[in-house]
């Protein structure tokens, strides 16, 4: 059995892979601020399941608070923590741009007050959650990891790039073992409510419009959440310093998700045509060769049975699910 900190536990991954970790018998000390960034019923939701688990503790708290870590570790427990997993963030590349000071608190000071305690208590790997979005406008497709990262599109991805060059440091200083894993878009029950795949399967089912922005031919490189936290707690293992590419092996156009998703509830979808936004990338789609090599990890969980799932989810729980606010 080993002990976890992981920071942003009410979060979309961050709940399973807190739930992977205590099912598989480890201990997890569980943090996140449950801040309103989006509709805190669904962390309710998530940290309720968690909470029925007699090896999980949960304390609300803010990473950017450096007084708040550090209080936070001097519970450790005797043996140390066998690694800070770091999945708190301020996510969104849209929302980044009407308060960025809020993302850099997070993803980057935060990041920064961890690292920090992790050097002053002799713990040796840390993982962090980055982002496909640090690829900017130009990647090539499947993008790998050696691809640039130089020039990100929006305040977010740029928070997110700066906190893994701020990880490199402490490797290079301090002999901290970090692995840098960047998502991409993931989906599942219960994800966050401004993404695609919420917003489909409650506007489909609630007869409320759904908005495309663009002519809906942008693509996407879609990966299920149970997928994702697997590749998570794989990297846990000793890697020096790594950064990982996670998700976005499966892709489809956006009026292709639709449509799957008319086939799936059986109706018809009202859509709204808008702008397309430029913060948002055209396209993205993952070259996972590194993560295979590495870790051993290979997506299990294709688009059609991922998707019927999640809406099989929203069904279930529908009653509030309905009420959230995208």
């Amino acid at each position: 059995m080993n002990y976890y900190l992981l920071t942003g536990v009410a979060g979309f991954i961050g709940a399973r892979v807190a739930e992977r970790l205590l099912n598989d018998g480890h201990t997890v000390y569980g943090v996140d601020n449950l801040n309103d960034a989006y509709d805190v019923r669904l962390k309710d939701y998530r940290l309720r399941k968690l909470l029925a688990y007699p090896n999980f503790t949960f304390e609300r708290m803010d990473i950017g608070e450096p007084e708040a870590v550090r209080a936070l570790f001097a519970k450790m427990p005797a043996n140390g923590w066998q690694a800070v997993i770091n999945l708190a963030a301020r996510a969104g590349v849209r929302q980044s741009l009407l308060d960025p000071w809020v993302y850099y608190q997070t993803n980057l000071t935060g990041t920064l007050n961890l690292l920090e305690a992790c050097r002053q208590h002799g713990i040796k790997k840390f993982l962090l959650a980055s982002t496909s979005s640090v690829y900017g406008a130009d990647a090539p497709l499947p993008t790998p990891e050696d691809a640039s990262s130089d020039h990100p599109l929006q305040p977010y991805a740029a928070s997110k790039k700066a906190a893994e060059v701020l990880c490199h440091t402490y490797h290079y200083l301090y002999g901290l073992d970090i692995t840098v894993v960047r998502y991409f878009t993931v989906y599942g029950p219960a994800g966050r409510p401004d993404m695609v795949m919420f917003r489909f399967v409650q506007g489909i089912m609630e007869g409320k419009p759904v908005t495309i922005y663009g002519d809906g031919t942008q693509s996407r490189g879609f990966t299920y959440v149970d997928d994702i936290a697997e590749g998570t707690i794989l990297a846990l293992q000793p890697l020096g310093y790594e950064i990982l590419n996670l998700g976005g092996h499966e892709t489809i156009r956006i009026v292709e998700l639709l449509t799957l998703f008319e086939q799936l509830t059986g109706k018809r979808a009202q859509v709204i045509y808008a702008l397309a936004h430029p913060a948002d990338m055209y396209a993205n789609w993952a070259d996972t060769r590194k993560a295979q090599a590495c870790l051993g990890w290979q997506p299990k969980v294709g688009l059609q049975e991922g998707v019927k799932s999640l809406v099989e989810w929203y069904l279930r729980e529908r009653a509030w699910a309905s009420q959230v606010v995208t």
